[in-house]
This record gives C-alpha cells, structure tokens and sequence, in this order.
C-alpha cells in the first residue's frame, strides 16, 4: 500500500510567520507532527510519503503513485483541506481524514471516505483492521484518551528538515482549567497525559542523529500542568541531555501564568533550554476572565507574573482575546496599555470565536447567536457570533488597536521594555551563518526600505550599548515585527473592502 500525507496549506496569519521566513530560507516554521507520528502506526510494509503544502506542492505524479491519502488539518488550514480533498476526489483517491478541523466538523466534508477522527491512538488501529478485512465504516470515533507512553517515535525521516524553523515533539496532552471559549479540552480532556522522560530523549535523539540543532517546540497545551513530574523527572533529563551532547538547543513551549509562581520551576526550566513560552493572558479584565473560566488568571498581578518570568531568562508570548460579552469600548485602550507596559513583543490579539464542542459554541447555539463556524482565524476582525458590542464598534476598535501595537513606533518600543527586563540564557548559542544572512537581510529590507528604518536602528544601537548579549533575540523580534505588519495589513484591507 502507498499511502500519501498531505498536509493542508496556512494562510498568512500571525502564526504562519510567512514573511519571517524568508529571511532564513525556510518554507515553515513546524512539521505536521500528527501526520509523521500516524506514520509511524502503519503498517511497516506500507509505504509512506509527506506531501506539506506548506513547503512543497502536490503533483499529479503523487497522486497517481498514491493508493491512498491521508489528510490531517486544523481549522485555519480547511480553505486548503477542500482543494485538497477536491483534488484527491477528482483523481478517484481514497481519502482518510482526521485532526482537529474533521474531528469537530467532519459533518462538513461529505466527499471524505473514511474519518479516523480524535486520538489515533485509539481510532487508527480499527480502521486499518476494517480496511484489511475489506469492510472499512465511515467513521472511526472514540470518547476515550489513550496513554501516551504507547505513542510511538514520528517517523522523522519523511520531513525535508531544512525546510522548516524548528522542529516539534509532544510531552504531554490535555488540560486541567475549564475556559469556555478553548476546545482544548473538548478535543483531548482535562486529565493530564505525559510520555516518558525515555521518551522524550528518544525523540530528541532521533532529532539529533539527523542533524538538528535549531530549536524544537514542545506542542503541550499547558506544559506546566505536572509540575512534581517536570521537576523531579523531566526537566533533569533535559538539563543532563543537553549536557551530554554538548548541545545549547533552545526549547520554547506553552504554559499558564502560574509559572511565575514557582521560581524552581522556572530555574529548572531556563536550565533545560527553554527560552520563550506561550500564555492565554486573554484579558487584563478581571470580570471577563471570570465570566469565561479563567479563574487561574484573576487575583494576581499579571504584569508583575509577565516580568518574573521574563527576568528568569524567558521570554513571554500573549494570546489576547476582545469581543467577550462584558467588553466595552474601553477594552481597547485597557489592552494596548497592559500590552506596552508588559513588554510582550509578541502579542497575538485576536476577536473571541465560538468553536465547536465548547462551551461557549453551546450558549451562542442556546442564545440563538451563532451566526457560522469560526474560520480558525482570530487575527481577521470577525467573529462567528452575535456580540454584545456593536459589531462595527469591536472591528474599529480592534483595527485600531493592531495598527497601534504594531506600528514601528510602539512594536520597537516594547522590544526595548523586554531587553531591559529580559536576563538571556547563560549557555552561548552556537553561531550559525543563517543567524548572519537574516541580519544583512534586516539591515536592508527593515533598516534602508522599510517605514520602520529609524526605529529600527534606534532599538540595534540602545541594544548594542545596553544589552548586547540580547542582539540576536533583537533582530528576530524585528523581523517578527515584518511580518506582523504584513499579517495586519492584509487583514486591514480585506475589513475595509467589507
């Protein structure tokens, strides 16, 4: 059997990092790691192919090598998951679907052959056994979580590694808190699940054995949720794997904004490798916060949280959230102002969406103001609801609020908050000559052509006389900064045709 993987393509959105790209020659910034993980549940007599739209186009000569497509995609991927299976239709290709877009939504997808949908790890295995007795259903579903230390190596072999920014394992699935507007949970539960430390470290080596030494992305929801598991097994096996192979290779993973309250935690972290993590800070608005489930995020001084933990040595991403019921149009300002003084240069705000099987797709079904399914684009002003805002007032107002965060002026201002607060990794990065190449890049696009010119060369010198150990972390979030603007930009066109 010739099985191919397809992997839908992004469109350019604020994690598609597209425009950052190029100024390192990479085609993505991750691997389909559920794609090369289901790989390695196939048959070993079967022949697998990837096909990542995202690095590579799909030719007739694949499909026609082809007895079989397996496609897997999250919701901001479905415009390229309908082309695709469109494609494989046409052909007369079998095609097998699953992921978290066909798993809420397979209802949507009437031309698919056979959903595996959920875990793998449960769904796979009766399907192919089905299919080998020639009688495969529509279906393949399951309302259990499997245990991932039967969770197999990903067939890392199948990727065109140099095509991609970082690579991804996963440590962990699930998380424990209840917010009502993540699917998280309905898609793999709130119980904590975790591989081994074996085998982590097996997946580190494999990576390693192929010539990997950029940074790696642990996809865990909330990283932090086994904190005793992490301290006492996990994280020394990292520090010790690091040191063996006398490697500095930077981590990078997403959390809660408790790490802040655990300084061993954090050491323990930073010692291991990791540089930046990821935390839902949604709202500076208390009422908000609680009125969505998000409990874990009131009481505390979350700017304070944002600065400790960037003063251990990692730097903090946000995901920021507008348009919830209690919103009014103060919310804006309230934003951009927690968002400048916390120094999160990397501030992904997005308008609030319904999606299926939360808890909040339920009340807007109940409350009659579902308007469609969420596009999986939060970044593109609109939302698949009814708000208690004027609908006009919260498109201005978050168009308003993106052009300010990411205007030069205010984007290079945030850079130069982190790098004072930002105390960087101890160990010394290898040098690489891609690192050089996307600085000559920057000088020329971001410093001689682009409208940002004079900030840009502000923040290089503040950070070449004040935090010169941090030059390399300062271009990158310039070139982040590229491409955010291109991101908002786009979307501030299309809101304006609207």
């Amino acid at each position: 059997m010739n099985v191919i993987l397809i992997y839908p393509e992004f469109p350019d959105t604020f994690w598609s990092f597209k425009y950052a790209l190029k100024f390192v020659h990479k085609k993505a910034s991750l691997p389909p790691l559920g794609l090369i993980t289901v790989a390695s549940m196939l048959p070993e007599s079967w022949d697998c192919k990837l096909v990542d739209l995202n690095v590579t186009t799909l030719t007739a000569d694949d499909l026609q090598w082809a007895d079989m497509a397996f496609v897997s995609a999250m919701a901001v991927q479905q415009e390229s998951a309908r082309n695709v299976i469109a494609l494989c239709n046409k052909t007369g290709l079998n095609v097998v679907a699953g992921g978290p877009l066909f798993t809420s939504e397979h209802e949507d997808f009437p031309t698919v052959d056979h959903f595996v949908l959920n875990e793998a790890e449960l769904t796979l295995q009766p399907f192919l056994d089905d299919l080998l007795a020639g009688i495969p259903k529509k279906i393949y579903t399951s309302n259990l979580f499997p245990d991932l230390t039967k969770t197999p190596v990903p067939q890392w072999h199948l990727l065109d590694i140099k095509k991609y920014a970082s690579m991804a394992l996963q440590f962990s699935r699930g998380c424990p808190y209840q917010c009502d507007f993540c699917n998280v949970t309905a898609l793999l539960g709130h119980k904590i699940r975790t591989k081994t430390s074996d085998q982590i470290i097996a997946e580190l080596d494999g990576l390693h054995k192929m010539g990997w030494l950029d940074s790696i992305f642990f996809v865990d929801d909330n990283f932090i949720a086994h904190k005793s598991y992490l301290k006492k097994d996990l994280l020394p096996r990292l520090i010790a794997w690091q040191k063996n192979n006398r490697t500095t290779t930077k981590f990078y993973t997403e959390c809660s904004i408790n790490l802040a309250d655990d300084p061993e935690l954090l050491d323990l972290m930073v010692l291991a490798g990791f540089t930046q993590v990821f935390i839902g800070i949604e709202t500076p608005d208390d009422t908000a916060l609680q009125a969505c489930g998000k409990q874990h995020n009131t009481s505390r001084d979350m700017l304070e949280n944002v600065r400790k933990i960037q003063q251990a040595g990692i730097e903090v991403q946000g995901g920021f959230i507008v348009g919830f019921d209690s919103d009014t149009p103060s919310i804006f300002r309230k934003q951009i102002d927690f968002i400048q003084k916390s120094g999160i240069v990397t501030a992904m705000v997005g308008v609030l969406q319904a999606l299926p099987g939360t808890k909040l797709y339920e009340r807007m079904q109940k409350e009659g103001r579902l308007l469609h399914n969420s596009s999986g684009d939060n970044a593109d002003s609109n939302t698949n609801f009814i708000p208690k805002m004027d609908i006009d007032i919260l498109r201005k107002g978050y168009t308003d609020m993106m052009t300010q965060l990411y205007s030069p002026k205010h984007y290079y201002k945030r850079i130069r908050t982190l790098l004072r607060e930002y105390q960087p990794p101890k160990f010394k990065s290898r040098f690489r000559l891609s690192q050089l190449l996307a600085f000559a890049r920057s000088t020329v696009l971001l410093g001689m052509v682009g409208r940002e010119r004079f900030q840009y060369w502000k923040m290089l010198g503040w950070t070449l006389f004040n935090r010169q150990e941090s030059l390399p972390l300062a271009v990158t979030l310039a070139i982040y900064g590229h491409h955010f603007r291109k991101v908002c930009t786009l979307h501030l066109k299309e809101t304006i045709r609207e």
